[in-house]
């Protein structure tokens, strides 16, 4: 993708997380994005087939940044020279999530919501099957990696609403209703 082509798709996910921030996902309009980013019709169909194509790519921009393995320092937070086990991964993940609450929410409060958790979900499993590995137990690795991620997901949803706890916060009460995390 050439500069040009970053540009404007950079444009319209800033163009759909600024309507995201009054509006829910369904009530958005692809005339509304294409208004907001000052693009033509047709500049938007050569990049999404879809406001649901749209959703997934920045789903997919969102989650590679914060599911990277490098951990830089960023302007809300610095995990770059912390230890990287189980917990300061989710607390890092957690602190980006928080940096996308205002729209986050609106994606989560209607049918989006199921695509984004999705999505969301797919990311998480490599996060947690590495720790289950490390874990000795009768219960099938597959049960228990399905059950650690949906907690962790709803946990998420749970504090989109619910903005009054930290990372750090949401991250402990994670790990202590979570027996085997």
């Amino acid at each position: 993708m050439d500069r040009r082509q970053q540009k404007t798709r950079m444009a319209v996910f800033q163009a759909f997380t600024r309507l995201l921030e009054k509006k829910s996902f369904s009530n958005i309009s692809v005339q509304e994005i294409i208004d907001e980013a000052n693009i033509g019709r047709s500049t938007f169909y050569a990049h999404f087939e879809t406001k649901d194509d749209l959703l997934r790519a920045l789903c997919s921009e969102i989650f590679d940044h914060v599911f990277s393995k490098h951990l830089t320092k960023e302007a809300t937070h610095d995990f770059s020279n912390q230890q990287h086990d189980l917990k300061t991964e989710i607390t890092h993940i957690l602190y980006h999530l928080r940096d996308s609450q205002s729209y986050l929410k609106r994606i989560l409060s209607c049918e989006s919501g199921e695509m984004f958790m999705r999505y969301f979900k797919e990311y998480l499993e490599p996060v947690f099957k590495g720790e289950l590995a490390k874990q000795p137990s009768d219960i099938p690795k597959d049960y228990r990696l399905n059950l650690m991620v949906s907690n962790f997901a709803e946990t998420v949803r749970w504090w989109m609403n619910h903005k009054d706890y930290t990372p750090e916060d949401i991250s402990s009460f994670f790990f202590s209703a979570t027996p085997f995390a």
